[in-house]
C-alpha cells in the first residue's frame, strides 16, 4: 500500500511575514488549554445560576407557588 504525501508549497508561493509577525502568529495559533479554560467557565456559570437558583428556591412565596402548582396538578377535577 502506498501513502500519498502531499507536496510541499512552493517556496515562492508561501506568504512572508517579518520575523515579529511570524512569532506573534505563532503565539496567536497556540490554543493548547483553550478548552480547559472553556470548560471552567462553563462550570463557573452552572455553578453561579445553581446557586442563584438554591436562593429563589428556598424563599417562602416560591415555595408555596410551587406547592399550588403541584397541588392543581396532582388533583381530579
Amino acid at each position: 500500500m502506498t501513502r500519498v504525501v502531499p507536496a510541499p508549497m512552493a517556496h515562492h508561493l508561501r506568504p512572508r511575514l517579518p520575523g515579529a509577525a511570524v512569532r506573534a502568529h505563532g503565539w496567536l495559533r497556540e490554543d493548547r488549554g483553550a478548552a480547559t479554560a472553556e470548560y471552567a467557565i462553563a462550570t463557573m456559570a452552572a455553578v453561579g445560576f445553581a446557586g442563584l437558583l438554591v436562593v429563589v428556591l428556598r424563599s417562602d412565596e416560591v415555595r408555596a407557588l410551587l406547592t399550588d402548582i403541584i397541588r392543581r396538578a396532582l388533583s381530579i377535577p
